[in-house]
């Protein structure tokens, strides 16, 4: 299943990779900013908290002893908060964690404590009631004329009295105070994202950063997606193959420049085979001349005949070699051209050549089908299928298909007793011909189907062999729209 939904492309495979790590930064990056900001809010609510019961201590603790029991009860608090005078701390309670003890104990004797000594609390808990929520106590030994605490963390265990905590007492063992104010309250969970605008700024930062990925990396494979289209023209048309532009970064430059180099060494190569192939068909054609006319000078009637059909058939092989030659190194332009008419056309033009052959044509298909092509030569090489049909099948029935996505295809089937499958391939190699796999007959220079699938290959297009169910052949060509 995973190597099935993963993306093809190299393009999509790199945006795949970049925004699954860009998912996994994000996550990253948000689970410490909530770390923080839990840890942030928790400190917040501590100070607070001690804030607010210095408040009340400085109040309670500068009042009357005889009125702090109405100010207690008038005291106004938040809510979910509790204020109590009792003779004894509050018991069975844990003690809280030190950093909570540490930003408690700090906030409390370094801001609103009264610097008359004699005010100063005589005790000070620090305890926790619950988890979730959090219960958090402060109680105070109120000052009454006896000695001010001394805040030193705890006592030793032998140092405790019963049913008081051991860092309760000041060292000394100092009679505990006679009256203690405890505030408790609840400490709401931290909120991990207060700012109600940070889910939407987080989602817009990961939407931006995605966006920019698929931009960059479809940017920066441009110019692999140019060198895969300049590949695919230099393999359809080597000579008539554009150059591949030689900017941007200088990896690509140097790419650019290497593809161009090999593709003007394979232009030079073919075009060297074929200036010699066509150079010797030429040459040739003055010497076959020059036969004939010395044949027709011939006494024996039978061998004059058997040289000159001999000559004759030399003079097709050279004309045909020039014909190849010449479709190699074509420059016609690409056209819009109506494919439906010119297969028409071709078949018309067959029966006019053959016409006792005229009822095993037939055409099949829409009555227009347009299509980017070079004419000239794209007939050529229907027409050549068309022929070899209708030499060694005895006919050519042509089937237009309706365009499927960006080609066409164009079935030509024949009645012919088909080919091995083996020689497929073979048929399409110059100057190959199976004289005893299709018909009785020779002839030909075995160029035909040679020139028809460069031409189409020329195109973007190809040409495929098939037997038919039974008997017959089936050329089936596929050009692009």
């Amino acid at each position: 299943m995973i190597p099935r939904l993963s993306p093809t492309s190299l393009a999509g495979r790199t945006i795949l990779i970049l925004l699954v790590g860009f998912a996994l930064v994000q996550m990253l990056g948000l689970l410490i900013h909530t770390l923080n900001e839990v840890t942030l809010e928790r400190i917040e609510e501590e100070r607070d908290f001690a804030t607010r019961a210095v408040i009340i201590y400085r109040h309670i603790a500068l009042a009357d002893p005889a009125e702090r029991a109405a100010l207690v009860a008038h005291e106004a608090l938040p809510r979910g908060d509790t204020l109590t005078l009792s003779p004894l701390p509050p018991l069975g309670a844990y003690e809280l964690p030190l950093a909570a003890r540490q930003i408690i104990h700090g906030s409390i004797f370094a801001y609103g404590i009264p610097h008359d000594i004699r005010l100063r609390p005589h005790g000070l808990l620090l305890l926790g009631v619950g988890q979730h929520p959090v219960h958090v106590i402060i109680s105070f030994g109120l000052p009454d004329g006896g000695l001010p605490f001394n805040p030193l963390p705890m006592l030793p265990p032998d140092m405790d009295q019963p049913g008081l905590p051991r860092f309760l007492l000041p060292p000394g063992l100092l009679p505990p105070p006679t009256t203690w104010l405890t505030l408790t309250s609840i400490l709401p969970a931290p909120a991990p994202w207060r700012s109600p605008s940070f889910a939407t700024a987080f989602m817009v930062m990961t939407v931006l950063g995605a966006v920019m990925i698929i931009w960059a990396v479809r940017r920066l494979l441009v110019p692999v997606q140019t060198l895969a289209q300049a590949a695919e023209r230099l393999g359809r048309d080597v000579v008539n193959a554009p150059a591949l532009p030689e900017v941007g970064p200088i990896e690509i430059v140097t790419a650019a420049n290497a593809f161009n180099t090999m593709a003007a060494r394979i232009r030079r190569f073919v075009e060297d085979r074929t200036f010699l192939l066509t150079a010797i068909g030429h040459d040739l054609r003055t010497p076959i001349t020059r036969l004939k006319l010395r044949a027709e000078y011939m006494e024996d009637e039978e061998q004059r005949l058997k040289m000159l059909a001999d000559l004759d058939e030399m003079e097709a092989m050279v004309a045909a070699t020039l014909a190849f030659g010449r479709d190699i190194t074509t420059t016609e332009p690409v056209a819009r051209i109506d494919l439906a008419i010119l297969l028409r056309t071709i078949l018309d033009e067959t029966a006019d050549g053959a016409p006792e052959q005229a009822e095993e044509l037939g055409f099949s298909g829409p009555d227009h089908l347009t299509i980017q092509a070079r004419p000239l030569a794209l007939k050529r090489a229907l027409t050549n299928l068309v022929g070899n049909a209708l030499k060694y099948g005895d006919a050519a029935r042509l089937t237009l298909h309706p365009q499927a996505k960006e080609f066409v295809q164009i079935d030509i089937d024949d009645n012919g007793p088909g080919i091995e499958t083996t020689e497929m391939e073979v048929v399409f190699e110059p100057f190959r011909r199976l004289e005893n796999s299709r018909n009785r007959e020779t002839g030909g220079s075995g160029l035909g189907l040679s020139i028809a699938r460069n031409i189409i290959r020329a195109h973007g297009g190809d040409i495929l062999l098939q037997n038919l169910p039974g008997r017959g052949l089936r050329a089936s060509v596929t050009l692009p729209v």
